[in-house]
This record gives C-alpha cells, structure tokens and sequence, in this order.
C-alpha cells in the first residue's frame, strides 16, 4: 500500500516567547491535578466524558491501530457489581499477595481494600488494551506496542478530565478479568484500568506528597 499524505494543517507557529509561556502556563495548570479518592455524587455531563474520550482518541500510537476501547459506567447497579469484585480483589492483594515493602510505600497514601468511590464517584471510565483488532469479516489484525500506546492515551485522558475541571483516581485493582465479564467485553481486551472520574467531595482531602524537582526527573545532555 502506498502511503498517502495530507498537509500539516492544524500546526500553529508561535514565537519563543509565547511557547515559553504556553509551556509554563500548562505546568501550572496540570500541577494541581491531584488524585482524588473523596468524591461528590453530583452527576457529569455525558458531553464532557465524550470531549474527554475524543480527545484520549488522538494520543500517538503503534501504526495508528488505536488499540484502546473506553467502557463508560454510570448505571449504580453495575458500579456497585464493580465495587464488590474490586474489593474482592483488594482484600486478597493486602491480606495476602502485596510484599510488605509494597504495603510500606502505600501507608502514605492510606489507602486500605475498601473502595466506596467506585460506588459515588458518578462515572467510571474503563480503559481496555486490544492485543489485536477484528475486521467485518472476522480477520484478526496484530497490535503493536499496545501498553505503551494504551499508557498515553490514558495520560491524555487525565490531562482532559483534569482541563475540564474535574478530577479522577486511577484504580487498578489486580486481576481485573472480571471487568471482562461484568461489562461484556471480548478475550482479545484487556483491563488496563479504571478511571474514577466526577466532582471532589466537599470535605475531600488528599495525601500531604510533593513531586521530585525537575533534576531528579531529568538530564539535559
């Protein structure tokens, strides 16, 4: 197949000046991105969740084989069915899988196996990793680099939550196979995470944690 290319429409030119500007005004921005656990009943807009997802949509990835589908869960009985099967799950990792180096790392945080944010947090955002794609008459279509593709659309679909004014926890309770089963979800997907996403509680509180300084992140060569 011959590759076909289309200009480079959508690129706008900036001076230095103002692409420093634009650069530092997004840290600030994105720096008060917290991960919340406290979370408000109050409902979101389907619109905004659609916007958030479009944009997770265009996150570079393996030859374009865009190997993501988002499960968006507002009905309380399925959050609830979630809830029990993630709990489930917690349970064992704390009481027995996680090595107590893990669990140390953890006490800052205070999180313990109870997860009622999956039941009041207003939507749940259920990122799969395709290992392949299925043509209309059945062929399979190998993915590449999905992790890492999957990894960067979910950056970009933070990014977007956080943009819109709302703010998410990233829930990965280990195995998740039954989200497979609980949201219909094909063999070929794999749960990569759920995103919690809504309005902070009024009284919500996060961990007193700082991020590294940029020379611990970072080298300039």
């Amino acid at each position: 197949m011959t590759p076909r290319f289309v200009p480079l429409t959508g690129y706008q030119a900036r001076d230095d000046e103002e692409v420093t500007r634009r650069a530092r005004a997004y840290y600030e921005a994105i720096r008060r991105r917290r991960s919340v656990r406290e979370f408000s009943s109050r409902p979101v807009p389907r619109a905004v969740i659609e916007s958030c997802l479009l944009a997770a949509g265009t996150a570079p990835n393996g030859a374009n084989l865009q190997p993501w589908h988002f499960v968006v869960v507002t009905d309380p009985a399925i959050k609830a069915r979630i809830r029990v099967e993630a709990e489930r799950e917690e349970r064992d990792f704390y009481a027995h899988k996680a090595p107590q180096e893990w669990l140390d790392a953890l006490a800052p945080l205070g999180t313990d196996p109870n997860k009622p944010f999956l039941e009041t947090a207003p939507v749940l955002i259920v990122v799969f990793a395709q290992s392949y794609g299925v043509l209309p008459d059945g062929r399979r279509v190998k993915h590449y680099y999905v992790q890492e593709s999957v990894g960067i659309a979910t950056g970009f679909l933070l990014g977007a939550v956080h943009e819109a004014g709302l703010v998410a926890l990233t829930h990965t309770p280990s195995p998740m196979g039954f989200l497979n089963t609980i949201l219909g979800r094909p063999a070929h997907e794999r749960a990569y995470l759920i995103l919690v996403v809504g309005h902070p509680a009024a009284e919500a509180k996060v961990p007193d944690i700082s991020k590294k300084p940029l020379g611990e992140i970072a080298t300039f060569v």
